[in-house]
């Protein structure tokens, strides 16, 4: 406990130290020097002319490419002083970590940034990773990739921490109901009976398939926008030569009774710490997966503020909201990763192990995102389905009668032949300006509904014109 204290507080004055001093320091575009650069202060425990005093143990604080962080905080839209307030105005809260590599995770109390601690190979890796990810965030800001805001290192005692500053991809706002971490794969991808008994237990790929075996439910639109968004992160991180990443998942369910028991230890939570939604920009779920000029509006839910949540149903019709992202991206495919893949493969189906070479890697997570866990459904609208239904029937028989009616007259003309003619051109005005009527067709049709609706009137079409060469020879022979 004091040792996490200790680290907390050290992450706390050298973050404080860093960013204040780096506010002095004018704006310029990021160089590639930029990405390589170490900066490091002694922060004694007596204080300097530069540091103030603390109680904690004597200190170095490393920060890297501290310009080049500067520009990613800058282009999520965090400011210099809204960094500091989260980060430094009260203490940090230490969570749980399910995972197998023994970091340690941090949580600012406003919920914004997770702080956790790597080891030296991750650390090093993000370090040659940063001008391509530069690159990237430039190109599309909108990701469920990692959002990194700062790397830094704390020594003391001759030991190293590495930490890393990112977005928060669960809320603490709202309960996660489920959390699942998901990779793709099937071997020994349970969680621990040690890891269910915990109060809020993460999951993986075998228990979802077990508790979610029809998948998470979500409108076309919604399915084909995350879709797009995970397979550009998966081919940017196949880019890098990067695997054994995960999709953490957070799901939220919709419920009247719960959110009311929920309201009291949420609402000061919500209120006081989130006034107006997040600070940081395309940082939630929804944010994340929506291309530039949409909004969240289209996407129908009946609560106020869904936490920047993307709506979704369950199997059993439940209203959802998810959180999500991808996270653990710090893995290269190197010689070890290779060797691991290569005895487990021996051992077991070489293409269930999560260990894999990054294309194949890629295309099986995408697959198992896209077939077992996020399906489509044509609209999780209030079911126009039926009106739809009565309109095209509506629209058939108004088509028949007409038709009757018209040949019943042709057949009592005498110059029937010049005034079909007519007739069947006024007709087919006719027919195909009733979909133009409010109350047969919604005015804005989707996609699917457009298909629809133009396979009906093309199967009139051919009915009135069916007719046409029925009643011909009888108005001929006349």
């Amino acid at each position: 406990q004091t040792a996490s204290s200790a680290i907390k507080g050290a992450i706390q004055l050298g973050i404080g130290y860093t960013v204040g001093n780096l506010t002095s320091k004018p704006d310029r575009d990021v160089l590639m020097q930029d990405f390589y650069v170490v900066e490091s202060v002694f922060l004694p425990s007596e204080g300097s002319n530069l540091t103030p005093a603390h109680h904690y143990p004597d200190f170095r604080f490393k920060t890297y490419a501290p310009l080049a962080f500067r520009y990613f905080r800058e282009l999520f839209g965090i400011k210099a002083d809204d960094y500091l307030y989260s980060i430094c105005s009260e203490p940090l809260i230490e969570l749980s970590n399910p995972g197998a590599s023994g970091s340690l995770f941090f949580v600012t109390s406003d919920d914004e940034f997770i702080i956790k601690t790597v080891q030296h190979k991750e650390a090093e890796f993000l370090q040659k990773l940063l001008p391509g990810y530069y690159m990237n965030l430039n190109q599309n800001p909108r990701t469920l990739l990692p959002k990194f805001y700062g790397l830094y290192c704390v020594q003391s005692g001759g030991i190293n921490i590495r930490i890393v500053v990112m977005n928060n991809v669960l809320p603490r706002a709202l309960k996660m109901h489920f959390t699942y971490d998901l990779k793709g794969s099937t071997y020994k991808r349970r969680a621990s009976r040690k890891e269910r008994e915990k109060s809020n237990p993460t999951f993986k790929d075998l228990d979802f398939l077990q508790d979610m075996h029809e998948g998470l439910h979500f409108d076309s639109e919604t399915h084909s926008a995350l879709m797009k968004t995970l397979q550009r992160d998966c081919r940017v991180l196949e880019s890098f030569k990067i695997m054994d990443y995960s999709l953490l998942l957070g799901i939220h369910i919709l419920n009247s009774n719960m959110k009311e028991k929920e309201g009291e230890s949420s609402q000061s939570t919500s209120d006081a710490k989130r006034p107006g939604g997040q600070k940081v920009l395309y940082s939630t779920a929804m944010e994340s997966i929506q291309g530039p000029g949409k909004s969240g509006d289209s996407v129908p839910t009946e609560t106020t503020n869904t936490m920047g949540g993307i709506p979704a149903r369950s199997h059993k019709g439940e209203k959802l909201l998810l959180f999500m992202g991808i996270i653990d991206i710090l893995q290269s495919y190197r010689l070890m990763k290779k060797l691991e893949h290569s005895w487990k493969a021996l051992v077991y189906d070489g293409d269930t192990v999560s260990v894999h070479r990054p294309s194949f890697y890629a295309d099986r997570f995408l697959k198992f995102m896209n077939t077992r866990v996020f399906k489509k459904v044509q609209a999780l609208k209030s079911s126009p389905s039926k009106k739809r239904c009565n309109s095209i029937t509506a629209l058939k028989a108004t088509s028949q009668e007409i038709v009757c009616t018209v040949s019943q007259e042709w057949k009592d003309e005498k110059h029937g032949i010049l005034a079909e003619g007519q007739s069947y051109a006024s007709l087919d005005e006719e027919v195909l300006d009733s979909r133009h009527q409010p109350d047969l067709v919604p005015s804005t049709p989707s996609l699917f509904e457009a298909a629809s609706l133009a396979t009906t009137i093309s199967s009139s079409s051919l009915n009135v014109d069916e007719h046409y060469q029925n009643d011909q020879p009888v108005l001929c022979s006349s």
